[in-house]
């Protein structure tokens, strides 16, 4: 066990050191704000405070984990071997950066809840983030600074036994559609019928009824041939349908239909199955929580994982009204046009409610590749070239990596060609730890 003494044993500061010793490196930790409880301990010690003790392992401790609320932080991000970091603390401390204070400034989104431009669809944009703007998006650094605090250490402690951490994979399979044409109703496929006539997309009309008329198979029912993926590898797949009401950004399935809620269900016997909250139900917890009790009926057991349509965030209200509803996990912490780390961590971590003060029980799960993210990629050799450098980030710290595809990305469209080699290679990276 690690003991770390400091002036101030504050919420803050227990939040971020656990996620970074027991969750990221696998060790345990404790706190002491007593000198003689600290010097009788006989294993890892370290002390985080303004000045140090005697000759201990020491890091020099920045304000922003003794603090309260929101202030205006001044940063300077420097480089640090091959990765970078803020929050720079001197000389005489056995890091050149303070690391904790740094990743909670990750973790918590500190910067998400300062002034930023949102996009159309009220997200977040990585181009407003610090990671983004400093060119450490691709890097899961909080992860990187765990390790090379444990490298500190371990020169400091050469006879403790770390614990080993192994590469993990969490792959997600998001359906906001279904289907292209089946379960559309008749209203919905008059009005498509109608639109591809007069936009003369007569392939499309073709197919519509080919399909309505059992002849051809729907292009977005693809959940044979994952399912059959899963069952050659023991890396559960996550899936996220969405079983909202019909609305302007919403266009799935009617969850009424009883053929859509024995596919939920087949999937269900399979894989894990998590909720994908609707547009509006993102910030509406009434609708929340009725497509909550929709899901649970469906598939007969506690809800334990969401991921928000679009994947629009509010914080913290979005994260608050998961919790209210007792949702474990969130799927949502990510980018949809860029590879990449959001907070920073390749490690699943707990949401810290910066305006409460308090750690909460909701399990964040960042993802870290949407499958749109690789469409701006020209060609497949470019496509599967930035994949395996996120996944080769994501190996190097033992972390977990979190894609995210839609079931229309294995169709035959020509827009997603090569989808299904990706998703090959990707749970082919696993194959090592298995």
């Amino acid at each position: 066990m690690l003991l770390v003494y400091t002036h101030n044993i504050s919420p803050r500061l227990k939040y971020v050191f656990r996620h970074i010793c027991t969750r990221v490196l696998g060790i345990k930790v404790d706190f002491t704000s007593t000198i003689e409880n600290f010097i009788a301990h006989n294993s890892l010690k370290m002390s985080y405070t303004k000045q140090q003790l005697g000759n201990e392992f020491f890091i020099k401790s920045h304000d922003i984990l003794f603090e309260q609320g929101l202030n205006d932080i001044e940063i300077h991000v420097s480089d640090w071997g091959r990765t970078k970091c803020f929050f720079s603390n001197g000389e005489k401390s056995s890091l050149p950066f303070d690391i904790f204070a740094a990743a909670f400034y990750m973790l918590s989104r500190y910067e998400e809840y300062l002034p930023h431009v949102k996009d159309e669809y009220g997200r977040f944009m990585a181009t407003e983030s610090i990671a983004y703007k400093h060119d450490f998006l691709r890097q899961p650094v909080v992860d990187i600074w765990a390790y090379k605090f444990k490298e500190a250490l371990q020169a400091h402690f050469p006879d403790y036994e770390f614990p080993e951490q192994h590469y993990r994979l969490k792959p997600i399979i998001d359906v906001p559609v279904a289907y292209t044409f089946k379960l559309k109703g008749i209203m919905r496929t008059v009005g498509g019928t109608i639109k591809d006539f007069f936009k003369f997309r007569l392939k499309d009309l073709y197919m519509r009824y080919a399909v309505l008329l059992g002849f051809k198979h729907d292009p977005y029912d693809t959940f044979k041939y994952i399912l059959n993926r899963q069952k050659l590898t023991k890396h559960k797949f996550l899936f996220f349908f969405l079983i909202g009401d019909y609305s302007t950004y919403d266009k799935g399935i009617n969850p009424n239909k009883r053929n859509f809620v024995s596919l939920i269900k087949h999937v269900a016997d399979y894989c894990e199955v998590g909720l994908k909250p609707s547009f509006f139900a993102t910030e509406n917890a009434e609708i929340l929580k009725k497509e909550k009790i929709r899901m649970e009926e469906i598939i007969n057991m506690p809800l334990k994982a969401s991921r928000q349509s679009f994947s629009r965030l509010n914080l913290p209200d979005s994260y608050r009204n998961l919790i209210e509803l007792e949702i474990q996990e969130d799927y949502t912490m990510g980018y949809v046009n860029h590879i990449g780390f959001r907070a920073g961590s390749c490690t699943p971590f707990l949401f810290y409610d910066l305006d409460y003060e308090v750690q909460t029980p909701l399990k964040i799960c960042p993802y870290h590749f949407l499958d749109y993210a690789l469409l701006k990629e020209h060609s497949l050799l470019d496509k599967k070239k930035a994949l395996n450098t996120i996944i080769d980030e994501v190996k190097a710290v033992n972390g977990e990596f979190t894609p995210i595809f839609h079931n229309y990305t294995f169709s035959e469209n020509e827009r997603w060609v090569g989808y299904k080699e990706l998703f090959n290679m990707i749970l082919n990276s696993a194959q090592d730890e298995d």
